[in-house]
């Protein structure tokens, strides 16, 4: 099953969400780098372990670029950059 959450910044603290990836429950932090001047995408396990940081790529509606690739077995996490919505399945 895969779930949509809008991506909705804000300039005074990082988007958050609590998506399930291939089964599990994980918590993402989407800072904005000011010093590389764009997001980056942090992936949690509910435990608070930090699993990977990634910058955020936008994947068109054409394909898609898994952003948990590699470190999370099962799933993805995709950020479609037309809709500014995370799929996470």
């Amino acid at each position: 099953m895969t779930t949509y959450t809008l991506f909705q910044p804000t300039i005074t603290q990082a988007f958050q969400f609590q998506p399930t990836i291939g089964g599990t429950v994980y918590t993402v932090n989407v800072p904005w780098n000011i010093f590389g001047q764009r997001y980056f995408v942090e992936v949690y396990s509910l435990s608070g372990t930090r699993l990977l940081t990634v910058p955020l790529v936008g994947s068109p509606n054409t394909y898609s670029i898994n952003l948990t690739a590699g470190v999370i077995a099962s799933g993805s996490l995709v950020f479609r950059e037309q809709s500014q919505q995370f799929e996470a399945t």
